[in-house]
């Protein structure tokens, strides 16, 4: 038996995913935008994010999976 497990890759952002997944599919051939989370009101008020603005947005390279992520500015490089 054969088990094939695809794996999504998730790119963390601070407030740039949208921008990102845009600028990725605009520059690599076969890729597509998938779907877009946005927060509502209350998602927005538990996370301190606006209202309306992208909480993960996803998309396809050459059939490969990727997440992008507004995570914020949890973790930073020293």
């Amino acid at each position: 038996m054969v088990l094939l497990v695809k794996i999504a890759t998730f790119l963390w952002f601070d407030t740039q995913a949208e921008e990102a997944v845009n600028f990725y599919t605009s520059i690599f051939k076969n890729s597509k935008i998938g779907a877009i989370a946005r927060y509502d009101e209350n998602e927005a008020k538990a996370s301190g994010r606006p209202a309306g603005s992208v909480m993960t947005a996803s998309f396809q390279h050459e059939g490969q999976e990727f997440v992008a992520l507004n995570g914020g500015p949890v973790f930073s490089s020293p």
